[in-house]
């Protein structure tokens, strides 16, 4: 099926094109009553029940909304137009809303692509274009888009994971925007058979299942800590080196390989710790002290 134009022709001028067809017509059995003629009184009979029948096709079609004309079952067109029309006779005028719609979907629990289970939904934008798929094509469009919104939320989260430890994979906590945008197109495809087009989607929850929401939250923790104690280690390295540099350079002092260890040493230990460090002084080796003495 096809979305396609029917016969009809604006309501005003035609309902009056058709009273003035009827006085006529009525002037005309007067004269066939007068005259006695037959034919006269015949035609006027039948372009009597033509105009009637004509006048019982009106039909209003409000803003946003469509007319599928059906003539014994078989479909002439639709009327997209708003206002007051004149079509076929003896045909079935079939209402069809042509507005914006949202549908939210249930929170489903499906397992992401390392097999996690998640709970996720979304919401659908849509609107119907093409009356005839959507009244012909598929049985009640409504449910249709409910279920296969459904399965292609089910598909798609199931080709990424939610979360990775690497910054540049492509996740659903991360990448929500690019994730909308790869439903949008899966759901577009399942949806054109039944004229409906897919405005936006985006995903309105998103969350570990609650079997396993304490471990996720354990490893999130643990990644933020490791994140955060590589980011300090970093930083140490680099002020020590700092530290060795301008000592040699600004005191004109010469460190001995393990005294350079020792200092990096307690220069990373100070800096890393997350604890208060206690000072010690060095005093000097008290046995080379003896030694020099005697």
């Amino acid at each position: 099926m096809k979305e396609k134009n029917t016969f009809h022709v604006n309501g005003y001028l035609g309902l009056t094109i058709l009273v003035l067809v009827l006085f006529a017509d009525a002037y005309l059995f007067y004269l066939g009553v007068v005259q006695e003629s037959v034919w006269k009184i015949v035609l006027s009979v039948v372009v009597t029940l033509v105009a009637l029948l004509f006048i019982s096709s009106l039909t209003i079609v409000s803003p946003n909304q469509a007319k599928a004309i059906l003539f014994f079952g078989q479909y002439l067109g639709t009327i997209k137009s708003n206002g007051l029309f004149i079509t076929t006779p003896l045909t079935q005028k079939i209402n069809l809303s042509l507005k914006v719609r949202n549908f939210n979907s249930a929170t489903l629990k499906v397992n992401d692509l390392d097999g996690n289970p998640i709970e996720i939904s979304a919401v659908v934008v849509f609107r119907v274009v093409d009356t005839a798929k959507a009244l012909f094509d598929v049985d009640y469009y409504q449910e249709f888009v409910e279920i296969q919104s459904e399965t292609a939320i089910r598909h798609i989260a199931s080709q990424y994971p939610y979360d990775t430890f690497n910054d540049d994979d492509l996740t659903l906590r991360g990448n929500t925007n690019e994730v909308s945008e790869k439903l949008a197109q899966e759901l577009q495809e399942r949806l054109q058979v039944a004229g409906v087009e897919v405005i936006e989607t985006r995903l309105n929850h998103l969350a570990y299942a609650t079997e396993i929401a304490s471990a996720m939250l354990q490893r999130q923790q643990a990644r933020a800590i490791l994140s955060a104690r590589q980011t300090i280690v970093e930083g140490a390295v680099t002020m020590t080196q700092m530290a060795l540099q301008q000592i040699q350079a600004n005191q004109d002092i010469a460190f001995t390989d393990d005294r350079k260890v020792q200092l990096i040493n307690n220069l990373l230990v100070s800096i890393i710790t997350d604890k208060g460090t206690q000072p010690v002084i060095n005093t000097g080796d008290v046995q080379n002290d003896r030694r020099s003495n005697e």
